[in-house]
């Protein structure tokens, strides 16, 4: 059987992973049986962040680059469906296996399905029911054309059940980025704080080492990247007077600064504010165990990103959602999670904040978030393969 895995993102890279051992575990295991192929499309255009990123996951290099880079959503859309059916047609793989809610993923599953290859969904039934997001588009769409669905919690898996989905087209396996998680965290534990701020310094200053030395047993993290709260200045500088005057004031803030969000600093004047106030440090965008270490040490975090909204939920690391709908909803306090969703209100964030401030961790862990999930997933492959 031959199978092909698309990636085009850094969150692909940390589900691939998993899955690409669980076959490699599997032909060892049984002396032969799948043909792997790695497609990366380049919807990440960062040719050095990615490359470290399959280094750091131990990913093996792509078989084939499509080279995408970037572009508008239909750019994107377009482009991979062109390229990659020329793969499709030259390859003929059994299986098509895409992962989460990119642009690559929805292109990938439509054009296996045009080109009557079986497709499967990993991280498949997630939901926000916000449609103005291109991601709930590409995961609605992606799901409606895939002929095997893998869930990563039972919440996903009755959103699927509700839409009309066969029950047989569905199978819940547990979420795959905790396989990740769970085979990098000591690898994270030994790298210090320290470290990753020396390495990663977006803007240096005096100041960074007595800070981290006084302040490591209680700093926080930020990462915003989010259109809905990066690119207007209306939303933007309220927020940053409340990182730079009430939490940085009581603790320690260490964010790593997509480039959107540096450029939208600059163009709205905020920039000079940022790197003169005490206890903001910034990171240039960091690689996959600095930012799990940071996560694991932190006393809150605050985020718009949904994989950080998993990873603390097991980690027991408070975090505030900067949005204001998530899909997944597993990892929010009225589902047992870590998260609270608090939008860009300033007002709503200090409420939380200060409740997040006298909590203690708690990790919480999701039925089947056990670092075995790519393994049911290939099982699940292999068995709709044999009907």
């Amino acid at each position: 059987m031959k199978i092909i895995s698309v990636v085009g993102a850094r969150p692909n890279f940390i589900k691939v992973a998993p899955f690409i051992r669980a076959i490699e575990h599997h032909n060892r295991q049984y002396r032969a049986g799948l043909e792997h192929i790695l497609v990366h499309t380049g919807q990440h255009y960062d040719v050095e962040m990615s490359s470290s990123f399959f280094k750091a996951l131990h990913i093996p290099e792509a078989d084939i680059n499509l080279g995408i880079g970037s572009g508008s959503h239909a750019e994107q859309v377009g482009q991979t469906m062109i390229e990659f059916e020329k793969v499709l047609r030259a390859e003929k793989p059994d299986w098509i296996v895409v992962v989460g809610d990119v642009n690559c993923t929805l292109a990938c599953s439509v054009t296996a399905k045009k080109e009557c290859i079986k497709c499967c969904h990993i991280e498949a039934g997630l939901r926000s029911g916000d449609m103005t997001m291109p991601e709930e588009i590409n995961r609605v769409v992606t799901d409606r054309v895939c002929d095997l669905l893998l869930t990563p919690d039972e919440l996903s898996y009755e959103n699927l059940r509700k839409e009309g989905m066969p029950e047989e087209r569905i199978q819940f396996v547990g979420n795959i980025m905790i396989d990740t998680l769970e085979a990098e965290r000591e690898k994270a534990k030994n790298l210090s704080i320290e470290h990753v701020v020396e390495e990663n310094a977006l803007v240096g200053r005096p100041d960074h080492a007595l800070a981290i030395s006084e302040c490591a047993q209680m700093y926080g993290v930020m990462t915003l990247h989010r259109p809905s709260n990066v690119d207007s200045p209306l939303v933007l500088g309220p927020l940053m007077d409340f990182l730079c005057g009430e939490i940085c004031s009581d603790m320690l803030l260490i964010w790593p600064v997509h480039p959107r969000t540096e450029k939208n600093l600059k163009k709205f004047g905020l920039w000079e504010k940022a790197i003169r106030t005490p206890n903001l440090i910034l990171l240039k965008p960091i690689g996959y165990h600095e930012m799990l270490r940071l996560s694991m040490g932190a006393k809150i975090m605050l985020t718009d990103s949904g994989g950080l909204q998993e990873e603390c939920c097991v980690l027991g690391t408070p975090c505030l959602t900067l949005r204001w709908n998530t899909e997944r909803p597993v990892t929010l306090k009225e589902y047992g999670g870590a998260s609270v969703l608090v939008g860009n209100s300033v007002n709503r964030i200090r409420e939380e904040y200060r409740k997040a401030l006298a909590e203690d961790k708690r990790p919480i862990r999701p039925k089947l978030w056990d670092g075995n999930t790519a393994s049911r997933c290939l099982a699940a492959i292999c068995g709709v393969s044999k009907l």
